[in-house]
C-alpha cells in the first residue's frame, strides 16, 4: 500500500508526498477538513444571493482546491519571507510613506492620540488571536467607529508599541438600519493563500453602481466571518463574506468616511492601487506565485513588492474611548504633511 506523509511547516501550504511525488495543498479550514476532493459549490450569501455574482460586494472568491498530481510533478520551492532589522524596516517604511503621499491623494493626518489607540487595540487583537508578529511587517488597521471610519497602514514591530505610520485614508465599513447590511466585525483577518481573491469586472448593478470599483481593482477576500445584523435591535449574528475593495468612483467614493457598506471594507481607488502595486498585504500570494500560476496571474506584472509586506488587516473600534472621540475634527481631517525619516506619527 502506498504511504502518504504530511509535513506541517510555518503558516502556508501543507506538503504531501504521494507515491514519490510532491503535492502542495493549502492549509485546510474547518469547512474543508472533511472533504477536499471536489470544488465547493457556490454558497448563497446572507442576502440570499448566489456567490457567482463576482462583481457584487461580498461575493465569494474561489476556494483553492488541490490539482491532480502527475507522475512528473517537480518539487517546487516556496520562497521565505524577508526579515529586516528594525533600522532597515524603518527606512523601508519611510520610503513607502513618501510613495503613499505621492500616490494616494486622499491621505489624511493621524493625530497622536488616535495612533496610540489604534496600536494598543491592534496589539490586543493580535495577541488574543494568536497571530505571530515575528518580523517587522505591514499591518493594516481599520477603525469601524462610525465617528472615525479610518484605515491606517502601519509598520508593525515585534515586542514594540512604537509602530510607524505609513499612511491613512477614509474608508466605509458596515452600516446599520438597512436590511441585509451587517456591522463589520472586529478582529484579525488574513489574506491567506487558502482563498484566491479576484479583480473587479467593472460591471454595474441594477442601480448603475460598480460595487467593487472600476475594472481591474483588487478584491481582497478574508472568507466567511460572523457579523452582527445591523438592521436588528437584537444584533443577532450571521455570516458575511468579508472583503476589502474599491467602490463606485462616481457615486460612492466621495462618501467614504461614513458607514455605508453591507459589511465589507470600502477603500479609495488610489489606495487599492497602492496596496496592489506594493503588495502590502500580499506576502502569502507573492510566495505562492513562485509555484502557482493562478497567483502569479492575479498579481500586477508591474508590481514592486515591499520587503515589509504582510497579510493582515485588523479591525478595531474606538467608540468607547473618549480620548479618541474628543480629537479635533479639523485636525483629524487635515491632509497628511511631509515629514522626515525620524517622524513616526
Amino acid at each position: 500500500m502506498t504511504g502518504v506523509y504530511g509535513v506541517h511547516g510555518a503558516k502556508g501550504p501543507i506538503l504531501l508526498f504521494l507515491a514519490g511525488s510532491l503535492l502542495l495543498v493549502p492549509e485546510l479550514t474547518q469547512a474543508q477538513e472533511q472533504d477536499t476532493s471536489k470544488v465547493l459549490p457556490p454558497v448563497a450569501d446572507t442576502a440570499g444571493h448566489q456567490g457567482a455574482a463576482a462583481d457584487r460586494e461580498g461575493a465569494p472568491s474561489p476556494v483553492i482546491i488541490p490539482e491532480s498530481v502527475t507522475e512528473a510533478a517537480p518539487a517546487l520551492q516556496i520562497p521565505s519571507l524577508p526579515i529586516l532589522t528594525e533600522e532597515q524596516a524603518r527606512v523601508e517604511a519611510t520610503v513607502l510613506n513618501h510613495a503613499f503621499r505621492h500616490e494616494v491623494p486622499a491621505a489624511v493626518k493621524v493625530p497622536t492620540v488616535r495612533k496610540e489607540a489604534w496600536v494598543a487595540l491592534a496589539q490586543k487583537e493580535l495577541t488574543e488571536s494568536g497571530y505571530p508578529l515575528d518580523r517587522p511587517q505591514v499591518v493594516v488597521v481599520v477603525d469601524r467607529n462610525p465617528a472615525v471610519q479610518r484605515l491606517c497602514i502601519f509598520l508593525a514591530l515585534p515586542h514594540s508599541s512604537d509602530w510607524q505610520v505609513i499612511g491613512s485614508t477614509k474608508v466605509s465599513t458596515g452600516t446599520t438600519g438597512r436590511k441585509f447590511y451587517y456591522i463589520t466585525p472586529t478582529g484579525v483577518f488574513q489574506n491567506t493563500a487558502d482563498i484566491l481573491g479576484y479583480r473587479a469586472l467593472g460591471t454595474k448593478n441594477e442601480n448603475g453602481i460598480m460595487g467593487n470599483g472600476i475594472k481591474g481593482m483588487r478584491v481582497w477576500d478574508f472568507g466567511w466571518q460572523w457579523a452582527e445584523k445591523g438592521w436588528l435591535p437584537s444584533r443577532e449574528k450571521g455570516q458575511i463574506r468579508l472583503e476589502m475593495h474599491a467602490t463606485d468612483p462616481v457615486y460612492l467614493e466621495s462618501r467614504l468616511g461614513h458607514t455605508a457598506s453591507e459589511g465589507c471594507i470600502r477603500i479609495p481607488a488610489a489606495l487599492n492601487v497602492f496596496f496592489d502595486k506594493h503588495g502590502l498585504i500580499d506576502a502569502e500570494y507573492e510566495r505562492m506565485s513562485a509555484i502557482d500560476e493562478r497567483f502569479k496571474a492575479l498579481l500586477r506584472p508591474d508590481r514592486t513588492p515591499s520587503q515589509l509586506a504582510g497579510a493582515t488587516v485588523v479591525v478595531v473600534d474606538t467608540a468607547d474611548m473618549p480620548e479618541v472621540m474628543s480629537v479635533n475634527t479639523a485636525d483629524a481631517k487635515a491632509t497628511t504633511k511631509p515629514h522626515g525619516a525620524a517622524s513616526r506619527g
